[in-house]
């Protein structure tokens, strides 16, 4: 019995890193990272539109789908992101489960995990926008759930000290984010010779824009988690619409949301760059 299990527990693994190493993957993973290009570009814009004084639009991911939603043919383009999203889930459950296999010990379990967090995070767009496309009321706030969440584990015991330890990740992972900007991590994500010459150039300044600005963002909402764990009061966090519109609260408010949005969309042109000069 053990052993026809270890038998097909091998099969499963093969016919994982067939399917992991071929070239429909890569077709795949192409057309997700425009549809997650895409949805960046449109939350870029309402971050900016925020920024000058617009306070319609909500610069979430919910709100980006949203506004796809209205623009000419947007059915189908939402409906294409939605697909999109799945097929970059379909690619990073590949990679937690049979990638990575160039590393060894922690760190290929730390990558793993890494796939799984980012498989999720696609998931949730991925599910938004189909919503969406199918006319699926959505909530019209994410603070509001982001609140109702950060108080029900609150409720539990040592759930402010979860809270808080949630945020501190959340910073960590928007510092992360920001160190491979300014190291160049990125540029492992592109073909060799991809950012060379003046295109190149422009490939590498996207990238370190789009990532400093996504973990900026990233960083004041674990903040806002933090503290809300710390005060003990769960309308204190908030998304990353409520990041931004504490952004521009700020001195010069206005003026550091217009570069974070500039940096989102940057992450977007990225996210195209990526997917015509891919390396996995």
């Amino acid at each position: 019995m053990s052993s026809t299990a270890d038998d097909a527990a091998r099969k499963v693994e093969q016919a994982g890193r067939r399917a992991h190493d071929s070239d429909g993957i890569d077709v795949a993973v192409r057309a997700g990272l425009v549809a997650y290009g895409v949805v960046h570009l449109a939350l870029g814009w309402l971050a900016l539109q925020l920024a000058t004084g617009d306070r319609e639009g909500t610069p979430s991911q919910t709100g980006a789908v949203k506004e796809l939603a209205q623009q000419p043919f947007g059915g189908a383009l939402v409906w294409a992101i939605g697909i999109g999203m799945f097929l970059l889930v379909a690619w990073q459950v590949l990679e937690a489960a049979v990638g990575h296999r160039e590393e060894q010990g922690s760190t290929r379990v730390r990558k793993r995990v890494t796939s799984v967090v980012k498989a999720v995070v696609y998931a949730v767009i991925g599910v938004t926008a189909i919503k969406v496309a199918v006319g699926a009321r959505t909530s019209s706030s994410n603070d509001r759930q982001s609140d109702t969440w950060t108080a029900e584990v609150m409720s539990w015991p040592g759930g402010q000290l979860l809270v808080v330890v949630g945020g501190l990740v959340v910073i960590g992972v928007g510092a992360y984010l920001v160190h491979k900007a300014w190291s160049e991590g990125f540029r492992k994500y592109l073909t060799a010779g991809a950012t060379s010459g003046d295109v190149g150039q422009a490939y590498v300044w996207f990238g370190k824009a789009g990532y400093t600005a996504k973990g900026v963002a990233l960083g004041i909402v674990g903040g806002l988690f933090v503290y809300a764990g710390v005060t003990h009061d769960a309308q204190k966090s908030g998304g990353l619409d409520t990041a931004l519109q504490k952004v521009l609260h700020q001195p010069l408010g206005p003026y550091l949301l217009g570069l974070i949005a500039v940096g989102i969309i940057c992450f977007g042109l990225f996210c195209f760059a990526r997917a015509r000069h891919l390396s996995r």
